[in-house]
């Protein structure tokens, strides 16, 4: 796999990963390991900087918004904390922080990483006003309704204890223990599928519709972060959250200023056993430089900011017995191997499915049924299995061999060239593949009809309706609705919404097909240089890879789809009923190649026009955005406040830096 294949493969993964967490609630991997593909991905993107993409998941924060709730701004962006999970970081960031402050004295303040929801409550006048979830750290969703259900949440501050007129203080809304417990043991008697983790109940409940059901979970909540223009400039964050006790938030014991490394180790080591008494679950330990003024100082990265970090807790283990290896098969055919193993402890929870991810680990782990295994829970999410106990394998054990074949309508399997996973290649006719497939076709980032979910594709599977995403669109109100008339509302709305999907722009229905290893990204690349449905189908793979961000495995891919007689017939009837097949007259319009084969970087602030709006531009007129400057970064448009790193790495390169009129009157005078 050449290094651009892997970073595709890397970016690919993580988006995915990303909607799954954010999204769906739903995460299929451990915090670590996305730590660490997150970080390769990091690596690679710094090493090969002309593989630059301001779309990549290293440019962003993930989402959690819901189409359910109205979606408002942040006053104050919502950031991610880089993460660590050893000593050697620790003092590095000590450190970094050391050296940026010039040998000024200063503390860490250490305290608890709950592991929850993120949540921004605003107080007026000491009543609480707007509940806010971290969303994509720009705007979240507004929960207010059901943030008003949780008693640890004060709605009226404490008289007299000295508030400012106005604030944001920021926390965790979390599901106790116990309640967890109480939770997922309901839903077993009721045959209802279990939570994972408090973090993904916790999200669950505080997103529900049903402010009475949020009530009824009792979810719990812990404040650690304040911020409004009238919170003392020169204070500190330790003092500032007593203070914020007094006015009768819940904050956290759990919590030491610092001044020495070995001081925090000290803390980190304490708290990693004594976390396990807590009511709540937790992941890690946050280190905050203590002093608001020296964390302005420090400042920010993109994506994180310079004065804070977050000490993750190693994963716990637990040893069981593996009783039996099954296969689940994914949206693109991906055969992943599952343990299934005695019941063991692990994390507050009862685990006995642990994730096997594909044929080579188990070869490597040579595994043997009857095996006494190791389990991890990496992040207290997807449990994996880690190793073998060796010494306690009796003879005879049966060795694990990996199928041959697909577990669900038994076709042979593939493995594709530089891909780690097996797939059965039956797209088309594999029931997994076919719900996954229409699953896929109508989130949010592809044809966002809104009024269907996985629930509804399965139940209209099983009777029949659809077999695949074209028969969406042949669905009426009577059929959905089935002669019952409790349903017929909610039936005529995802009939409303099918419709209406028919408006979604060309560069989204390439992605929503689901063309394999296609991602967002590669589909709006491929939409805009083939400009229909037809060309795109047509395409020869000389074609295919002239578009940038295509390599062999991805052209390969899209020559198989459309060689396929079966996706050609659902391509023909989304045609039929409508679907956009071509780039709209608005997106072409005004397509120049002005910027043909320019590489270009935004950094700062703008007056006239968004960042977003600017690489619309860049991209109508042919260029390209990259995020990161080097010798091959043909300029650097650039608006108030331009990183001080950038403008000093942009000089030293001799890269043209333009300011926003002169990049507007460059593109309006062609």
């Amino acid at each position: 796999m050449t290094p651009k294949e892997e970073i595709e493969s890397l970016r690919k993964e993580l988006e995915q990963h990303n909607y799954n967490y954010y999204v769906l609630n739903q995460p299929t991997i451990s915090d670590y390991d996305f730590d660490q593909m997150m970080h390769k991905l990091q690596d690679l993107e710094l090493f090969y900087p002309q593989y630059a993409d301001p779309n990549s998941p290293t440019q962003r924060v993930g989402s959690d918004l819901n189409q359910s709730f109205k979606t408002v701004p942040h006053k104050y962006p919502m950031l991610s904390l880089a993460n660590t999970y050893n000593e050697d970081d620790v003092r590095d960031f000590y450190n970094r922080v050391k050296q940026g402050l010039e040998g000024e004295d200063f503390e860490i303040c250490c305290e608890m990483k709950y592991d929850g929801l993120s949540i921004s409550l605003t107080y007026i006048d000491g009543q609480l006003v707007q509940g806010v979830t971290r969303g994509d750290g720009v705007q979240g969703d507004d929960v207010t309704a059901n943030v008003r259900t949780i008693k640890s949440i004060p709605l009226r501050l404490r008289e007299g204890s000295g508030y400012p007129h106005e604030f944001e203080i920021r926390g965790e809304i979390l599901m106790p223990w116990t309640s967890f417990e109480a939770l997922n043991a309901e839903r077993e008697k009721n045959e209802e599928p279990l939570f994972a983790n408090p973090r993904n109940a916790a999200s669950g409940t505080l997103k529900s519709q049903k402010s009475e059901l949020v009530a009824s979970r009792k979810l719990d909540a812990y404040l650690y972060y304040l911020l409004g223009d009238e919170i003392p400039a020169d204070g500190f964050h330790y003092e500032n959250l007593q203070m914020a006790r007094d006015w009768g938030f819940k904050i956290s014991q759990g919590m030491k200023k610092c001044k020495t490394v070995d001081e925090i180790l000290e803390f980190i080591d304490y708290w990693d056993k004594e976390r396990k008494n807590l009511p709540v679950a937790t992941d890690g330990i946050v280190l905050k430089v203590n002093s608001l003024r020296q964390q302005r100082h420090l400042g920010y990265t993109a994506k994180s900011p310079r004065w804070a970090i977050a000490y993750k807790f190693k994963a716990e283990r637990a040893c069981t017995r593996l009783n039996e290896v099954t296969y689940q098969v994914g949206r693109t055919g991906a055969i992943t191997p599952v343990a299934n193993m005695d019941v063991v402890q692990l994390a507050g929870t009862q685990v006995k499915r642990a994730s096997l991810h594909n044929a080579d680990i188990i070869e490597e782990l040579d595994l043997h049924i009857g095996d006494m295994v190791y389990v991890e829970k990496g992040g207290e999410i997807i449990p994996k299995v880690v190793g073998v106990d060796k010494t306690q394998r009796v003879p005879g054990l049966q060795k694990v061999q990996f199928i041959k074949t697909c577990p669900e309508c038994g076709a042979t399997l593939v493995r594709y060239e530089g891909e780690a996973a097996h797939y059965c290649p039956n797209d088309t006719a594999c029931p997994p593949q076919i719900k996954g497939r229409i699953e896929h076709f109508i989130s949010r980032k592809a044809m966002n009809i809104d009024s269907l979910g996985p629930e509804t594709v399965d139940d209209f599977y099983q009777r029949g309706l659809i077999n695949d995403v074209a028969d969406l669109y042949k669905l009426t109100v009577s059929q959905i609705a089935n002669n019952n008339e409790n349903r017929r509302v909610s039936a005529t709305k995802a009939v409303n919404a099918i419709k209406q999907s028919t408006e979604v722009p060309f560069e989204r229905v390439v992605f929503a097909i689901g063309i394999r290893f296609v991602g967002e990204t590669t589909a709006k690349l491929l939409a805009r240089h083939f400009k229909n449905m037809d060309a795109l189908a047509n395409a020869s793979i000389g074609e295919l890879l002239e578009v940038d961000g295509v390599g062999q495995v991805i052209a390969e891919s899209i020559i198989r789809f459309f060689r396929d007689e079966r996706n050609i017939d659902i391509l023909n009837r989304l045609k039929e009923a409508g679907v956009q097949m071509a780039l709209s007259e608005e997106a072409m319009s005004g397509q120049t190649d002005i910027l043909s084969g320019q590489s270009i970087v935004i950094s700062g602030v703008f007056a006239k026009h968004s960042r977003d709006e600017y690489k619309n531009m860049i991209e109508k007129n042919g260029g390209k955005n990259v995020g990161s400057i080097s010798k091959k970064t043909s300029f650097i448009l650039a608006g108030e406040n331009m990183g001080p790193a950038k403008l000093e790495k942009a000089q030293s390169l001799g890269v043209k830096i333009i300011s926003e009129d002169e990049f507007l009157e460059m593109i309006n005078n062609f």
